[in-house]
């Protein structure tokens, strides 16, 4: 029985990836190399009624749309074990963009799947009083 389930989970993976054009399987690639701090990007936050550009924000970052708090979140990394969160608050005549700086080798031909241990097993801190 066990088996099986492993057959049938294997087989839904290989129909879940052969139904993916390359394009988007490169994109969904690109966007998870960025959300692992492997791209660099510019984000540039921009007044639509003014014309000005209100904020630049460059370096290794991780992107999130937060539509209920209608807000992008910025994750960035700034050294091996350092990061930034920056939250920016999007309106009516607020938008950005990101730019991809350098071009990036990711294949159209193979999924990536990161396994992070520390992400199924927590750090936990216990506060005494």
């Amino acid at each position: 029985m066990k088996k099986v389930l492993v057959l049938t989970m294997v087989l839904f993976v290989f129909l879940l990836a052969s139904c993916a054009t390359d394009a988007q399987v490169a994109s969904q690639n690109l966007s998870l190399s960025a959300d692992q701090f492997e791209i660099n990007r510019r984000v540039v936050f921009y007044n639509g009624i003014t014309g000005d550009y209100i904020l630049v924000v460059e370096g290794l970052c991780s992107i999130e749309a937060d539509t209920v708090d209608n807000q992008l979140e910025l994750t960035c990394k700034v050294s091996p074990t350092t990061y930034k969160k920056h939250f920016l608050g999007l309106s009516d005549n607020v938008t950005y963009f990101a730019e991809q700086l350098e071009p990036s080798s990711v294949s159209e031909y193979h999924y990536r799947v990161i396994f992070k241990p520390s992400v199924i097993i927590p750090d936990i801190d216990v506060e005494l009083p």
